[in-house]
């Protein structure tokens, strides 16, 4: 099922254990090479850890009462996890990233993205179109299928492809003929005397 990144921002993330409230999600840390969100910084008064984070791995569940764990001790520092903390450390935000197609040519700017609510892959962007171009259609929705880089820059989506229609056939002078009129009157209308 698909979500917006929105959905996931200031969620509570509740104790199996002790069923309170453990903190609140900030900010999403994700992955540039994979397009995933691996881990959310967490917000909230009883934290151990500055920051403190969420791994992906780690939510049992998601309901309407928030992101379910075990217990607080699935909340982690930064260093605890040396795969985490690389991710974290490029501090990477796709929010406000520019988006290009490949003939370096400018599509918008991605205001916002679906995830995927299982595996947390990055499906779809959300791409606000430059003013000129936005007459037609403000935004886009741009598929993960259709990106071919990432960087800390932009985006790089496929560009579009353009089909050439089939030339129009000048008549060549030949006549036409119509199936349903014959040179010869059909039987009906010739006149026997008798």
């Amino acid at each position: 099922m698909l979500f917006p990144s929105e959905r996931f921002i200031n969620t509570p993330v509740m104790s199996l254990q002790t069923g309170s409230e453990l903190a609140r999600t900030a900010r999403p840390i994700i992955n540039p090479h994979t397009l995933s969100v691996v881990a959310y910084e967490l917000e909230g008064l009883t934290l151990d850890y500055d920051p403190t984070l969420l791994r992906i791995d780690d939510i049992r569940e998601i309901g309407p009462m928030g992101m379910i764990i075990d217990s607080s001790d699935e909340l982690i520092g930064v260093s605890d996890v040396i795969k985490v903390k690389e991710i974290y450390e490029l501090q990477f935000d796709l929010i406000g990233l520019k988006v290009v197609d490949e003939r370096k040519k400018t599509v918008g700017k991605v205001v916002g993205y679906t995830l995927e609510a299982g595996n947390f892959l990055i499906q779809q962007l959300r791409v606000k179109r430059p003013l000129i171009q936005s007459f037609g259609d403000t935004e886009l929705l741009i598929h993960r299928s259709q990106i071919t880089k990432v960087t800390d820059d932009y985006v790089v989506v496929k560009s579009p492809k353009i089909r050439h229609e089939k030339p129009v056939v000048e008549p060549t002078g030949q006549p036409f003929e119509n199936p349903f009129r014959s040179p010869q009157p059909s039987p009906e209308t010739i006149d026997v005397e008798r």
